[in-house]
């Protein structure tokens, strides 16, 4: 639970207690016949339906039947039979069923207010953080001044895969590498989507060595899985002390692989005969 919420609830639940207590006094003292100082226990049971809850509402409001009686059983100036009266039954039900309703639609909002909050921190295909909140952890761990690692990767032949399997496969493909590099990086670091294909990491792995063999490690978990990524790293402070120059260091390396995957594929394709060349051979003796 975030702070500033644990400290609102604490307030609520503090102040209706104070509140109950001034409205007992209140009623013992000043309360008489028709004045009806009881209906001022709305406004607790409101307060803890608030911070609790339907079931924490319902339960306030049984409390202020129960305190709203034994105000009448102390204060002299109203007989103790109207305990047992269809108003005091009225009250009963009132008290309890507004306090269910104020904490069902206070628990509704905080829900929807949540789903809402995980929509905009997160992408909607992989479920990964999205590139504002990630912007955010960067600038954030920057600003601790501990060393860590920026690794940038984009997936190999994207587009390619797009056109020719269609955007359907193109999202599975996404959301398998997502999957995967969750479950290879360590507890402590953070993996979003930051582009069409492009994924980001923040990882607490120490030193250059330690990121460079990680983005090993992750082109190899991803090979066995027939997917392809090339990735692109940065470690702070040794290639910079801000989000912009981190990010433009880990870009460059990841332009140089990339231009190193396509060269290696292009020799690949350069050394295969060409369609002439293998009905030659074919036709060749022996």
């Amino acid at each position: 639970m975030p702070a500033a919420v644990s400290r609102h609830r604490a307030f609520l639940i503090t102040s209706s207690a104070v509140l109950y207590a001034l409205i007992f006094a209140a009623f013992l003292t000043l309360e008489r016949p028709g004045v009806g100082i009881a209906n001022f226990y709305y406004f607790p049971v409101a307060m803890l339906a608030l911070a609790g809850g339907p079931l924490w509402g319902a339960a306030a409001g049984l409390v202020a039947t129960a305190i709203y009686a034994l105000g009448i059983v102390l204060n002299p100036h109203i007989a103790s039979a109207q305990v047992l009266t269809v108003t005091a039954s009225i009250r009963l039900i009132t008290f309890a069923t507004m306090g269910g309703l104020v904490g069902w639609f206070a628990h509704s909002n905080r829900k929807l207010a949540q789903e809402l909050r995980v929509a905009e921190e997160h992408d909607f295909l992989t479920g990964l953080l999205n590139t504002r909140s990630f912007d955010a952890v960067l600038a954030a761990r920057v600003e601790l001044g501990l060393p860590f690692g920026l690794i940038l990767g984009d997936m190999d032949n994207f587009r390619a895969i797009n056109d020719q399997e269609g955007h359907a496969v193109g999202n599975d493909l996404l959301r398998r590498a997502a999957e995967l590099l969750q479950r290879k990086l360590e507890p402590g670091d953070q993996l979003a989507r930051v582009g069409g294909d492009e994924f980001a990491v923040v990882t607490s792995a120490p030193g250059t060595d330690a990121v460079r063999a990680l983005c090993g490690r992750l082109t190899a978990a991803l090979a066995e899985e027939g997917l392809s990524i090339s990735f692109g790293w940065a470690v702070c402070p040794r290639d910079g002390g801000s989000p912009l120059l981190l990010f433009r260091a880990a870009d460059e390396r990841l332009f140089a692989q990339k231009l190193i995957g396509s060269r290696l594929s292009s020799a690949e394709v350069v050394s295969l005969p060409t369609p002439a060349e293998r009905l030659m051979r074919s036709r060749s003796p022996a």
